[in-house]
């Protein structure tokens, strides 16, 4: 927990945007692992296995009657009362982090792969075994991923943006 903890929170919370179930998620996750040590085979790292209990958890998550509930509320609250003023929508959109608002217009799938390269620093193989996928279809999610968000970032930027 505590070599890996910090890591799979900040995955958790760049998924679901809420830090208190993105703690309830990690906190599951470490649960699951434990239950399920004896089935861990060691093809890949503890971490990469963490991280792939983390994104599943974040993906069960997001199906479940409790995100659907919360989604529900606010679109209702947003109709119904609207608190911010223009002039507070438009300074809490400019303190974002320009990166993670990048990601955030982005389908999932994307999502999840730019965030585990770029914050995460996993490789495409690292990638690959969390999501389940092929190395091929990680650098193909990479590159769909960056011409969506218009990712040109120059590095300083981009190390500049992981420092937020």
């Amino acid at each position: 927990m505590d070599a890996y903890g910090h890591y799979l929170s900040r995955l958790a919370y760049a998924l679901v945007k809420d830090r208190e179930k993105a703690k309830d998620i990690v906190q599951d996750v470490f649960i699951r692992y434990y239950l399920q040590l004896d089935q861990f085979e060691g093809r890949s790292s503890v971490k990469t296995y963490l991280y792939r209990i983390t994104v599943n958890e974040c993906r069960n998550y997001f199906k479940s009657w409790a995100y659907r509930k919360v989604e529900v509320s606010k679109i209702k609250n947003t109709f119904l009362i609207h608190k911010e003023t223009p002039e507070e929508a438009y300074l809490k959109q400019e303190s974002k982090n320009y990166l993670a608002d990048l990601l955030n217009k982005l389908p999932i799938k994307y999502k999840e792969v730019l965030w585990l390269y770029y914050y995460a620093e996993l490789s495409t193989q690292e990638i690959s075994e969390i999501l389940n996928c092929s190395s091929n279809t990680v650098k193909t999610r990479l590159a769909r991923g960056r011409k969506k968000a218009q990712l040109t970032m120059s590095e300083e930027e981009i190390n500049h943006a992981k420092e937020h």
